[in-house]
This record gives C-alpha cells, structure tokens and sequence, in this order.
C-alpha cells in the first residue's frame, strides 16, 4: 500500500486527471441507470395512482394509453348500475400542445368526475383539488404555472387551485387536471372557420342527397361531431366483490374490455415501454463495458509506465506478490475514487434533468460491484505484463 501511494505522489496530477476522466464515464452509468427505472416510473404513475379497481375500455382496445380508446359517456352509468360496482367514473384522456407562459409545451389533460372516487390528481403539494365544475385547473410543477395563475385554453381561461409533484404521462410531459365537461370542450373545440366550413359541406352533402335546404339545414346539428364520448371508465368495487366476476359480467353483458390495474400495469410495460427500455438497458450495459475497458487500458498504461521500476524490484529481490499488490492497489483505488466522484457528480446532475430520474439502491449497489469486479479483471492484464517482465530491464537489457 505504501508503495502505491508513493507512486501516486509522484504523478498525483495524471493519476487525478484520470479519475476525473473515469468518474464523469461512470456518471454517465449511474445516470443511465436512473433515466431507465425513471422511464418506467413515469410509464406507471397515473396507473399506480388514480385510485381505480378496474380500468374499462373500448371493446378490442389495449387503451387508453397504449392505444386510443372512445366509449360513450352514458356508458358509464350502465357500468356503475353492474352488480359489485361501487361507483363508475368516466375519464378523459389526450396530449395536447398549447403556448403556456411563453413557450409551447406538451402535456396530457385528464378530464375526471370532480364529484367522483377515482381519477382526480394524486400529490398536491400546493392548493387543492378541482371545486368548481368548470375553469378551475390542477397541474403538475413541471408546467411551470404558479397557484393563482390564469391559463387559457381554447377560447376559456382557467385559474390553477392546484399544484402536483411528480405527475406525469409515460413521456414525462405534465398531467393537467380538468373537470370532465371542461377536458371535453378543450379537445374538441373548433375554431369558427372550421365550424363553418364543415356545416357547409354537410349541407352540401345533404342537398345533393335530395334533402330540402330548409331541412338540411335543421339536420346540420345531428351531423355535428359528437363530444359526448369518454377514453375509460374507472371502476371502484363495493366491499367483497369479486373482482373477476364484476370484469366478466362487463366483458360478457356491456360488450367492453376490462383490465385490472395489474393487467393494465403489465400492458404499458410490455407495450409502450418495452421498446424504449430495451434501449436504454442496452446502452447502459455498453457503457459499463466501455467503462471497464477504459480502466482496463488505464491500468496497463499506467503498468508499462513504471515497467522499469517494477524490473528494478525484481532486481533487488522483491517478490511477485508486492508487485500484484503494487498494481492492484492502484487499480483500486482508482476505481473507488472514480465511482465516489461519480455518486457526486449524480446527485449534482440530478435536480436539473429534464426527465425523471428514478436511483434505486439495490442497482447502484450492482452497478458498484461489477465495476469493482471490473477493475480487479482489468488489473490481470497489468499483472500479467508486469510478472513476465525481466529483471535485466532495470540495467538497460
């Protein structure tokens, strides 16, 4: 050990500039790690957190969030009139993308029955819940809204009563929290051209079908686009229902697909962020193997240095096991350091990200072993060179 470190001293500048080097590669590892768990925890948050027993979509659809779901509104009260059901709530659910405070952001509106058990906002850090029927706004932090503010959308402007933390959609774009009747204008409200130019080709439509225009023209509001339509409906179960049962009854009697919040969880996992965690498993893997062979090259760099020195010892006798331990040290050392610098500059990295970073303990841990794990193997190679070097080296042989 003493050895090392004297050797250390001695090029303490390059010995600290590669540490650096290999802590911000290895701060990369550790922030890969947390994008990948935040991805999936992002994927899941309004699943985990909307309070629902069963989710109720569109007959064949895997909806709402891996695919677009559209059920009737009045679906929901036959779904709550089902034996074992609770409560039924109807909920709205869409991206949209709006000038808010001066900059054009994406985000995902839920619309939810203010007066029902299921799909309002979950972590409200400042303000409260949606009160009023209409104009009143609950959103995520991430929006860059403050309480009191006033947001418009669509022709209506909205007070936020409400700020969440942590509220996100599987992209990691900001949940904004409507009453169900205010979501539904949002997304279906057109502006006045587009009204216009659509009566006039129903109209049309109509005329050339032989309709008189004083009766196409009392048809035109039965050929307007429905907004009465819903993406799910949330169900609550009354104490003791069977569960199972209640989803057999609306798959057989009501002609819908009905998902636990398990099989829903499973879906968005298996769907929509198979593909992107697959991805960032498999960058995150390669960059752990960069990082070894960098400490691996590091090392031997570093062995053949002192190649001269390390002949010297065996010169004046000293055993095979000082040199391993000579380099193992060394290879130690710096890895330990680089992965300590590292942690920090993690947690430095962290507060600024633009998406979720999500730092599980127990995959750190792993991370830590197979890089320690990797700077012993990497060391073998520096051992291996540094064992067959000869001791006539020293004398210039």
């Amino acid at each position: 050990m003493e050895l090392a470190l004297k050797d250390i001293r001695r090029h303490l500048g390059k010995f600290l500039a590669t540490i650096v080097g290999v802590a911000m590669l290895l701060a990369i590892v550790l922030v890969m790690n947390g994008i990948y768990q935040g991805n999936i925890q992002d994927g899941v948050w309004l699943i985990d957190n909307t309070g629902a027993d069963l989710w109720v979509v569109e007959r064949g659809r895997g909806g709402p969030f891996n695919e677009a779901s559209r059920l009737p509104l009045d679906s929901y009260k036959s779904i709550a009139a089902t034996p074992g059901v609770a409560r039924a709530s109807p909920l709205a659910f869409y991206t949209a993308q709006r000038d808010i405070g001066g900059s054009s952001q994406q985000f995902t509106v839920i619309g939810y029955d203010i007066f029902g058990a299921a799909g309002g906002p979950g972590r409200i850090v400042q303000g409260r819940a949606i009160a009023a029927p209409h104009y009143e706004m609950v959103a995520d932090r991430k929006l860059g809204v403050r309480l009191g503010e006033r947001v418009p959308l669509g022709a209506d402007t909205y007070e936020v009563v409400g700020i969440t933390h942590g509220a996100v959609d599987s992209g990691g774009n900001p949940l904004v929290y409507l009453a169900l009747a205010d979501a539904q204008k949002v997304q279906f409200e057109q502006d006045n051209r587009a009204i216009n130019a659509t009566a006039a080709a129903n109209l049309q439509r109509l005329e050339r079908a032989g309709v008189p225009t004083e009766q196409a023209a009392r048809l035109l509001p039965l050929l307007a686009s429905s907004t009465s339509t819903i993406n799910a409906v949330l169900v609550t179960l009354a104490p003791g229902a069977d569960a199972g049962a209640v989803a057999q009854h609306l798959r057989d009697w009501l002609y819908f697909n009905v998902y636990s919040t398990a099989e829903e969880r499973s879906l968005m996992l298996e769907g929509k962020l198979s593909k992107m965690s697959a991805v960032l498993g498999l960058f995150r893997t390669l960059l752990i193997l960069v990082s070894i062979v960098i400490i691996a090259l590091i090392v031997y760099v570093l062995t053949i240095e002192k190649i001269r020195s390390i002949a010297m010892l065996k010169l004046i006798g000293a055993p095979n096991s000082l040199i391993v331990r000579l380099i193992m040290t060394q290879s130690m050392l710096l890895t330990l350091l680089s992965f300590a610098l590292s942690y920090a500059l993690r947690d430095l990295i962290a507060p600024g990200f633009p998406r979720t970073l999500a730092f599980v303990g127990q995959e750190t841990a792993i991370t830590f072993a197979v890089m320690l794990g990797g700077g012993v193997l990497a060391s073998l190679m520096a051992v291996w060179h540094a064992l067959r070097t000869p001791a006539q080296l020293a004398l210039g042989g």
